[in-house]
């Protein structure tokens, strides 16, 4: 498999090949010569249908019947490869050769890839296309930057402060503790502080303790499996009971929740009913809904467990059975590799779950959980441990 990006006699090509066929998709226009302008450019596939977009020109590939999932499981390069040994013949129109230009501002599945000396894994024979301190995302929040001789320095609009304009003016005296995110109120003048797990009040100095996890909205629990080398992935259960009023809500993502190619077990609700959703490989993602009554939302605590046999799914709510499907006759993939990581409630602040989810679910669950239980341990796993914020003691009332 392979997704290719290259330029071919003044024109953009997008080819791919999800290990079927090649996709090809050419921009109707072509870009300037001259290197003195710069063009944005938006390329992707929805499942094996591909989409290319320059400066606002859109070309897309209808489908057809096919693969529909991208498994490359290699490095993901830039301007050019290590060694032209590595290019498919298919990925190219003519001999592959390396990039002449600036790249600046790649994205990738909602993503920044940082272009610097450090944070890529390798590179050769690129330099800075700036040619200056400045760059173009030194200053932060539509800062101006200037060149000194010591560097440079910014021009912060209004509301923005700091060296590189990154602090909010409303959060530049903000008095969060305990490793809260300080959140600034522009309309109000003002500022929130969200307190990270085990903390709460104002300003985050209150320490607390819960084994009932209350989640309010903008909530998340990152859980880290210590036993996940361990597990047998073919085998998967999670249990735990929840109490909601709401009738949307992601309740648990097991999974890095990452990219596309990212396995996971995921529980929520949608239009007021249970939904599990399961993908196992190749982006298979497999919904499971629960219609026969809409008793999620009512404000009682339901039980609900998920097992994992290989490719047969069994969930149970409140000890009844009421789903066992095989979501792959074929067995093509088996196990849920998912990382050893448990979203609870939603994920980092920020990441909003209609996004990381690709619609699967609408928005964070704002309700109370507790008895999370993993594959078969014997104890329950403590969410105080983990990373979080937003969350609050769910022991007593509501």
């Amino acid at each position: 498999d392979f997704l290719c990006i290259s330029l071919v006699n003044g024109f953009i090509q997008l080819r791919y090949n999800l290990g079927d066929k090649t996709v090809i998709l050419q921009t109707l226009q072509k870009v300037h010569a001259s290197g003195k302008t710069w063009h944005s450019l938006k390329a992707g596939r929805v499942g094996n249908e591909g989409y290319l977009d320059l400066d606002g020109i859109n070309i897309t590939q209808k489908a057809s019947p096919g693969m529909n999932a991208l498994d490359t499981h290699t490095d993901f390069f830039v301007g050019g490869v290590s060694s032209l040994n590595l290019v498919n013949s298919m990925a190219v129109e003519n001999e592959p050769m390396g990039f002449t230009g600036c790249i600046r501002e790649i994205v990738i599945n909602n993503r920044e890839l940082k272009l610097t000396t450090t944070d890529p894994k390798g590179g050769a024979n690129v330099g800075d296309c700036d040619g200056t301190a400045c760059g173009y995302t030194v200053c932060k929040n539509n800062g101006t930057c200037q060149v000194e001789n010591s560097g440079f320095s910014c021009s912060c609009p209004q509301e923005w402060t700091g060296n590189t304009c990154e602090q909010s003016i409303h959060c530049s005296q903000n008095k969060c503790r305990s490793q809260a995110l300080c959140i600034p109120q522009p309309t109000s003048f003002s500022y929130t502080c969200v307190c990270a797990l085990g903390w709460s009040g104002k300003y985050c100095d209150s320490k607390i303790q819960f084994f009932i996890a209350k989640f309010v909205g903008n909530s998340y629990i990152k859980y880290r499996d210590p036993y996940y080398g361990k597990r047998d992935l073919q085998y998967s259960r999670i249990s735990l009971n929840f109490t909601t009023n709401q009738t949307e809500g992601l309740i648990v993502w097991m999974g890095k929740g990452e990219d596309e190619d990212n396995d996971f077990l995921a529980i929520g609700l949608a239009n007021g009913t249970l939904k599990v959703v399961i993908n196992l490989g190749e982006r298979i993602s497999v919904p499971l809904i629960h219609s026969k009554y809409s008793s999620c939302c009512d404000e009682r605590w339901h039980f609900v467990t998920v097992v994992q046999n290989q490719t047969c799914i069994k969930v149970y709510l409140d000890e009844e059975l009421i789903v066992f499907e095989d979501i792959d006759p074929q067995r093509k993939y088996t196990a849920l590799n998912y990382g050893g990581i448990c979203y609870f409630g939603g994920f980092e602040i920020g990441r909003n779950v209609n996004i990381v989810t690709t619609g699967l679910f609408q928005k964070e669950f704002i309700g109370k959980i507790k008895d999370v239980v993993l594959f078969q341990d014997p104890k329950k796993i403590q969410l105080m441990k983990a990373e979080g914020y937003n969350v609050y003691n769910g022991n007593y009332g509501n």
